[in-house]
Order: structure tokens, then C-alpha cells, then sequence
């Protein structure tokens, strides 16, 4: 009851402090850059990084002047932008000053990923796009949105800006939506969605995931929205190199022992459907090669977030991984152990395929060198592109792209955590 009095109080602080007093006041300095591009925005649980990068390529590929901000970078065409955002969605001061940037370079197109917290707190103030996209939307963060409800309803508010929508008829948010989006014209794509020949046969090569399918399919009625060519689409596709972090592969032939042969993936998945679509992805691809290798799976849960999914996704990595090492991701002023602990609790078989190792360069370490064979496949999840980890507030330097390549070459990294 108090909880969802605090959340309803919250919404008009930040239609206050961040909306007026930062929004409105850079709007104004910076002469309402939003009117004149054409902005289009990404939401969604998962998918959304993927997908925003995927259009501002595409659109870059069809020689259109395109800007993109997302979760792992900001570009202005082709130059990569040092913005010093550390999160998804910018304060509005930061994202009026982009967006003036690329008004005085006479830029057309901004891509946008929007996240709830954003919407909720108004850091998109002052944006109206012409068309917005919706991945999937799963139960995540619900500690700081209470409930899926209310989750819903912050990514509802920003399909609502736009006079178009295009949605995700298989995800279990479209009933909802539909009531929602009354007054917009909803696009939809599912996986039954039929597709020209050359778009469904390049979406297939390049994205043999069933998730980045449903990403790419998004990309594309977008892009059939804004006028862009099947041929500009194709071409896009055909040069899309992927993103940091996003079921990268990771060269084992560094190693000492470079007869292991292993193969080491790393991938953001930090939500149970993420989870469970890369371990299902990574396993049916070893099947289908009839290889024996296993699947090693490396993930922990963060501190200080939604509590109810550290057991689901604990149950997911023992059902489908062949071995899981539960670790470290960002506790924050929680404690390690006892995330793991929580990760194990409803947990009635499957104990014997878990090892438990709280320091995630440890765990890493331990995966690679100790327990993966030849033709075995290590994933390591939860932090992709990301730079730091945070303990008690505090955040120390590392990657786990960086740490592995370390690993290989017979280091030890480790996290300089606060005693």
C-alpha cells in the first residue's frame, strides 16, 4: 500500500523536477532540436539494443543522415559519439544537447532506445516520434514499477507519443496493448509474419536465433514504414557486423592450451526469457552440429532488482545447461552469497550441476580453464558490453570481453572489490 502511494508520488516529482526544471529549461536553450528530426523510438525488455542498432544501420545503409542512442552507444552516422551516458534513456539535458548536435549537422533521423524507467521519470521530454517499436515485454523491474501492470503502462506511455506503433502480436503484453492503443495506428509482426523471399532468406543468415528474428522483423515493418527498400534492408543486414556484448564469440586459439578447442560466447541475457533464449539458442546449436560438447552457462543476478527472478533464472540455467556456475553481477550493497543462495531456492533436482564461485573473474577463470573440454561451448552472461561492476555503490573497472581474453592468455583477473 505505502509502496504504490511512494510510486504514484513519484510520477509528478519527476513530471516536476526532471520533466520542467531539466527538460523543458534545455528544450528551450537548445530551440526545440525534436521538431526538426524525424525520431524514432525502440522499447521492450529484451531486443531493444539489437533492434535500435539494427535500424540506424539499415537507415545509414539507404544513405539516410541517421544518429542513434542506445544502450551501448551514441553515433552520429558513422563517428561514435562520447556522450558520458551510463544509462539507456539520457536526462533530458543531455538528450536535448545530442539532438541540437545533430540539428546543426543537418541530420534527418534520430533512433532512440527508450526504457521504462525513462519513460516513467520524463527524461524523454520534449520527444515525439513519428513511429515507435516494441520488442517483447517480460516481468523486469518490477522492484522499481511494483508490478507487470504498472511496468506495462510505463512502456505503453511511450508507444502513445507516436501516431504509429508497431507491436509484437506474439508477446503476452498485445491484449493489453490493444486496449491501450486505442487512438494509434498499431503495426503488428509475429513469427508467422510472411516476408519477401531475399528479406526472409538474409534475416535467417544473419540471425539464426529465433529472438533476433523477431528483433529483425521489427526492423523491417519499421523500415517498410519509413519508405525504405527491400534492397536497403537486404544490404543492411548483409553488412551488419552485431554489437559488443550480444552473443559475441570470443577467439580461444590465444590460450596456452590451444588444443582445448572451446568455444566461449558472451551475450548481455540478464532477464529469464533473455536467459532462457540464448541457452536454448547455444543448446539446439550443439545439437543440431551432433556435437557431444557441453554447455557451460556463467550468470549470476543483480543486487538491489527484482528478487523474484533470482530463483526462475537459477531453474532455467540448470534446465537446459549442461553445467552452471552461478557468480557475481553487480550486488551492489547486497551480499553475493546470498544472491546465490537465492538463485538455488526452489531448486528440487539439478544441485549437482552447480558450482558456486562469488568472484566473477574467479568463476570465468574456473570455466574456462578448469572445466571446459574440447568442443565445449562456455557462455558467459548478464554484463555484456558492459565496463564496470558494481559493489556498495561503488563501480570497478571491468568487462568481461577484456577479462577472458586475459584469461586465455594465462592471466588471473579479478575484481578490485571494496573490502
Amino acid at each position: 500500500m505505502i509502496k504504490n502511494i511512494i510510486y504514484k508520488l513519484k510520477r509528478p516529482y519527476h513530471f516536476i523536477k526532471t520533466g520542467l526544471l531539466n527538460g523543458l529549461i534545455a528544450e528551450l536553450k537548445y530551440k526545440h532540436p525534436a521538431k526538426k528530426l524525424k525520431i524514432i523510438t525502440i522499447t521492450g525488455t529484451d531486443g531493444k539494443t539489437t533492434s535500435s542498432t539494427l535500424l540506424y544501420h539499415v537507415l545509414k545503409t539507404a544513405n539516410k543522415k541517421v544518429g542513434l542512442l542506445s544502450t551501448v552507444a551514441a553515433y552520429l552516422g558513422k563517428k561514435s559519439i562520447d556522450t558520458g551516458f551510463h544509462v539507456t534513456s539520457p536526462q533530458p539535458a543531455d538528450l536535448q544537447k545530442f539532438m541540437r548536435q545533430m540539428v546543426d549537422k543537418n541530420y534527418e533521423y534520430l533512433v532512440l532506445e527508450v526504457t521504462s524507467h525513462g519513460s516513467y521519470q520524463f527524461r524523454n521530454w520534449g520527444i515525439n516520434p513519428i513511429i515507435s517499436g516494441l520488442t517483447n515485454i517480460a516481468n523486469e523491474h518490477l522492484d522499481y514499477h511494483l508490478n507487470y501492470e504498472k511496468y506495462l503502462d510505463a512502456k505503453v506511455s511511450t508507444l502513445k507519443k507516436a501516431p504509429v506503433a508497431v507491436v509484437n502480436a506474439d508477446d503476452r503484453s498485445y491484449p493489453y496493448l490493444i486496449k491501450k492503443l486505442v487512438r494509434t495506428n498499431l503495426i503488428t509482426y509475429s513469427k508467422d509474419t510472411q516476408l519477401p523471399k531475399k528479406v526472409q532468406a538474409i534475416i535467417k543468415t544473419v540471425f539464426p536465433e529465433d529472438y533476433n528474428q523477431m528483433n529483425a522483423k521489427l526492423v523491417y515493418a519499421l523500415s517498410k514504414s519509413l519508405n525504405i527498400e527491400d534492397a536497403d534492408f537486404v544490404a543492411g543486414l548483409k553488412t551488419f557486423t552485431g554489437i559488443p556484448g550480444r552473443m559475441e564469440t570470443i577467439k580461444s586459439n590465444a590460450a596456452k592450451d590451444t588444443s582445448k578447442n572451446i568455444n566461449i560466447i558472451v551475450d548481455f541475457a540478464h532477464t529469464p526469457q533473455g536467459l532462457r533464449s540464448v541457452l536454448r539458442t547455444l543448446k539446439e546449436k550443439i545439437e543440431k552440429n551432433g556435437s557431444k560438447g557441453r554447455l557451460i552457462a556463467v550468470f549470476g543476478c543483480a543486487g538491489k532488482r527484482d528478487k523474484g527472478k533470482r530463483p526462475e533464472m537459477g531453474k532455467i540455467g540448470v534446465e537446459i545447461a549442461d553445467l552452471t556456475i552461478f557468480t557475481a553481477e553487480d550486488p551492489r550493497d547486497e551480499d553475493t552469497w546470498s544472491i546465490i543462495r537465492q538463485m538455488k531456492e526452489q531448486l528440487t533436482i539439478g544441485h549437482n550441476k552447480i558450482i558456486s564461485i562469488a568472484e566473477r573473474g574467479e568463476a570465468i577463470e574456473y570455466a574456462i580453464t578448469k572445466i571446459a573440454k574440447a568442443g565445449d561451448t562456455v557462455v558467459i552472461l548478464g554484463k555484456g558490453h558492459e565496463e564496470s561492476m558494481n559493489y556498495d555503490g561503488v563501480e570497478y573497472p571491468w568487462n568481461d570481453i577484456t577479462a577472458i581474453k586475459e584469461i586465455l592468455k594465462g592471466g588471473h583477473p579479478r575484481i578490485n572489490e571494496k573490502k
